[in-house]
């Protein structure tokens, strides 16, 4: 493996996963985030839709694709098996469901893939009992500190991030690339490229081509509105086009995992809103606004955090935001298994708890509420031991999540 390669927490959780389950691994997540690095350094065999080779076989169907990678052979183990990209192919459902019935006593089967796994609507049979999903993020602070599987308990001991660690995942945002070379011409014509893939590989698969140009104006709007509360009449406006196409096309880019929404929570909230979703980019890199910057790769490391201690079976985490008329707003609360854990509020300096942090953990019942301050200098305590709205570095609360 390449020396400068940075260790995952998904290579602990993926194999963890291969040790103790039958079950295919469905790995999705963002373009470029890693997961092709991460399945190929799994496996012992390789395949990629994107090659024309490995398609034509595929479509020959499941014992054609055996013959070819040697699975009509006696092995003394398991292998484990990549599909990178299948969900491409419109019948990759039906394609795995029968790979798997015929081969999965022999093989693990990974599938990865840079779109939602359930983005295509078509596909046959049904894969119930035969997957559990994985969603892949970009590098946080806690996985630069600690790679191992997350605990049951769910919060990490407080680690410290390296200076310059730190400073770079604050500058060049956690995908692998830009974050490893630190370059900020590498990491804008990196970006640019990005952008250029999504539209005329990834957008063409899910949308009429006559709605791809709309689609990449949405894009480059909503790259300057993360942290910012979703109006579709807005966005409808600004696009020549109806709120309910605005609304399907945003849909496509979270689909695509360019971004996400975050809905306002709402229960014992008097006067909460009650609709509006907030909008945050999974790559921070290119905000200008320090606050929204800020913001949004906290909106990124929590959204990591849930998702993996929901994958991983600890429970069910969801991610929200709170904000009533009377203007008073948190900018995040997650809950756990339906009930308010902790709320977090984001400063870029300030390090007294704006009120509404109080307010609304007595409204909601939440454990804890922190107010994450990005300037704090990193203090190694833990945060998840205070009961009433304190002042948190970013750096520690970061390193305590996934």
């Amino acid at each position: 493996m390449n020396s400068s390669y940075q260790s995952r927490v998904y290579d602990a959780i993926i194999r963890d996963h291969l040790a103790e389950n039958r079950q295919m691994v469905f790995l999705s997540g963002p373009r470029q985030c890693g997961k092709t690095t991460l399945a190929r350094s799994i496996s012992e065999i390789y395949l990629n839709w994107d090659d024309a080779d490995i398609r034509k076989t595929v479509l020959s169907g499941q014992r054609d694709t055996a013959a070819r990678i040697g699975l009509d052979a006696l092995s003394g183990k398991k292998r484990v098996v990549v599909f990178d990209e299948l969900h491409k192919y419109p019948r990759w459902k039906n394609f795995l469901k029968g790979f798997f019935d015929l081969y999965g006593d022999e093989t693990k089967i990974i599938a990865t893939g840079s779109a939602k796994m359930n983005i295509y609507k078509r596909g046959g049979d049904s894969l119930m009992g035969r997957y559990f999903p994985y969603r892949m993020h970009p590098l946080s602070v806690a996985e630069l500190v600690d790679a191992s599987l997350p605990p049951e308990s769910l919060i990490r001991a407080p680690r410290p991030v390296p200076d310059d660690g730190w400073k770079a995942l604050c500058r060049f945002g956690g995908f692998p690339e830009p974050f490893t070379r630190r370059s900020p011409r590498f990491s804008r014509r990196w970006t640019d490229m990005r952008l250029e893939q999504l539209m005329h590989e990834d957008v063409r698969t899910v949308a009429q081509v006559h709605e791809v140009e709309q689609i990449r104006l949405l894009a480059e709007i909503l790259m300057r509105r993360s942290g910012e509360q979703l109006s579709w009449v807005s966005l409808a406006t600004d696009l020549s086009a109806d709120p309910k196409s605005a609304k399907k096309w945003t849909e496509i880019l979270e689909y695509l995992y360019f971004g996400f929404e975050i809905k306002p929570w709402k229960r014992n909230i008097a006067d909460a809103l009650r609709k509006t979703p907030k909008w945050y980019l999974r790559d921070w890199s290119g905000i200008d606004d320090i606050g929204k910057r800020n913001e949004t790769m906290t909106a990124c490391h929590l959204l990591k955090a849930v998702e993996a201690w929901t994958d991983l079976g600890y429970g069910r985490f969801d991610l929200w935001y709170i904000r009533d008329k009377q203007k008073r707003e948190v900018d995040f609360l997650v809950t756990r298994d339906g009930n308010p854990w902790f709320l977090a509020e984001v400063k870029t300096s300030a390090a007294t708890p704006s009120r509404a942090l109080a307010h609304f953990q007595s409204a909601t019942g939440s454990d804890h509420a922190f107010q994450v301050v990005f300037e704090m200098p990193y203090v190694g305590a833990d945060c998840f031991s205070r009961k009433t709205p304190v002042a948190v570095p970013a750096r520690t609360f970061f390193s305590q999540l996934v």
